[in-house]
């Protein structure tokens, strides 16, 4: 295989994770009785622009269909930071109704409603229906395709060139990088400022975040990889801050090389610095993330078995995606967690692909009073902790697997 984004040949691994069904692809009381499609789920390292990614199997249509069930508005943590950065970038680009604001993969209008509140010009792109027609049932305009260089540029030649262009966890979603970081550079005014968060690599290695990599996930980013991305696509980085979403991510800002005046802060280049310091540009660092990984998950399953054998009754909470690469990697099935609490309608009633395990509304677990609770969307603990602080009446725990195993 060769380097998604610079052609290099692929030899160095970071991670085998055996094989797995998508991560949303929850199956229905019929699909129980048909058989899953599951692909290699194996992760390389290129050792020339330092972009870690997913051994090419799974298509991009068979991973973000119809009915897609990731609808991002259902965690109360991720609408706050959403919130937060419209108002700040509201005040720091001088935005007004005379803007225009894009979010490329805008789900279900989670970050576009607070724009549209705020009186400015917005537009969504978002190929997944189910989270489209939830965006438009809260006025917003979408558009519902996959977004790239030829769509980029249509847009721009209809007028709809863009002030600031958003894209939150979809950069590592994409498996033409090269062509998608291309349809930003054609749809920014010059002026125009693009946003990219995505989850860390230095944060996913240096502290097991393994269950973070899923099929959806075709890319592990970091500054020096998207840097490399961007230089090529016509794209300079003038910021980065660290954030605590999805276990520890960056937000990149980017602007035209051939057109912006922002100087780079000093932050672009303490961030080079630093994931140099760590190694990420040499092979050694990624080493030993193999039997790292391996050794969370035995002690994960170790903790289920013990739990059986004590007559202890473990359920979980957060039917996410990064909790279905956890359980396959695993092999956990339902003799060892007896069902799954979510909040979102979209998955009650489905199975886990793969595991198998129900997932149900979250009354269905506080009728089960189980003992343990296992928050498979770990990065959401203390949101979750406090949403279901009332497991502590009748003596239940929680536990996380990622990135140690903890009970409390």
């Amino acid at each position: 295989m060769k380097c998604r984004h610079c052609g290099a040949e692929l030899e160095l691994s970071l991670i085998d994770l055996g094989s797995a069904p998508p991560s949303n692809a929850y199956l229905s009381a019929a699909g129980l009785r048909e058989p899953e499609k599951w692909f290699p789920l194996r992760v390389l390292v290129c050792t020339v622009c330092f972009l870690v990614q997913t051994e090419d199997f799974a298509q991009a249509a068979e991973l973000f269909d119809a009915e897609y069930a990731y609808f991002s508005g259902f965690s109360s943590t991720w609408l706050a930071h959403a919130e937060r950065f419209v108002a700040s970038m509201i005040t720091r680009l001088g935005l007004d109704r005379h803007s225009q604001l894009i979010e490329v993969a805008s789900n279900d209008g989670y970050l576009l409603q607070y724009v549209k509140a705020k009186g400015i010009p917005c537009l969504g792109i978002e190929p997944t229906a189910s989270t489209a027609a939830a965006a438009r049932g809260k006025g917003i305009e979408v558009i519902e395709e996959f977004f790239g260089a030829s769509l980029g540029a249509s847009l721009a030649a209809r007028g709809r060139a863009a002030d600031l262009l958003v894209a939150n966890n979809v950069l590592a979603h994409v498996p033409d990088v090269n062509d998608f970081v291309h349809g930003f550079t054609q749809l920014l005014k010059p002026a125009g400022v693009a946003s990219f968060e995505f989850p860390h690599l230095l944060r996913l290695i240096d502290e097991n975040q393994f269950d973070t990599i899923y099929h959806e996930h075709f890319s592990y980013l970091s500054l020096t990889s998207v840097e490399h991305i961007f230089n090529a696509a016509g794209l300079s980085v003038f910021d980065v801050e660290e954030l605590p979403t999805h276990g520890g991510s960056l937000r990149v800002l980017a602007q035209r090389t051939d057109a912006g005046q922002r100087e780079a802060t000093a932050a672009v280049g303490a961030m080079r610095a630093r994931e140099v310091a760590a190694g990420l540009t040499g092979r050694e660092y990624y080493a030993d993330c193999q039997r790292r990984f391996e050794d969370l998950k035995d002690e994960f399953v170790a903790f289920l078995i013990r739990a059986r054998a004590q007559g202890k009754r473990v359920a979980a909470y957060g039917a996410a995606a990064k909790g279905n690469t956890l359980l396959n990697f695993a092999g956990v099935r339902a003799d060892l967690i007896t069902l799954v609490a979510d909040r979102n309608p979209a998955k009650q009633g489905k199975f886990m692909p793969g595991s198998r395990i129900p997932i149900v509304a979250e009354q269905t677990l506080r009728e089960a009073r189980p003992d343990y609770v296992v928050i498979l969307p770990w990065n959401l603990r203390t949101e979750v902790t406090q949403q279901l602080a009332y497991i502590r009446s009748w003596g239940g725990s929680f536990v996380t697997a990622v990135p140690r195993l903890e009970v409390s």
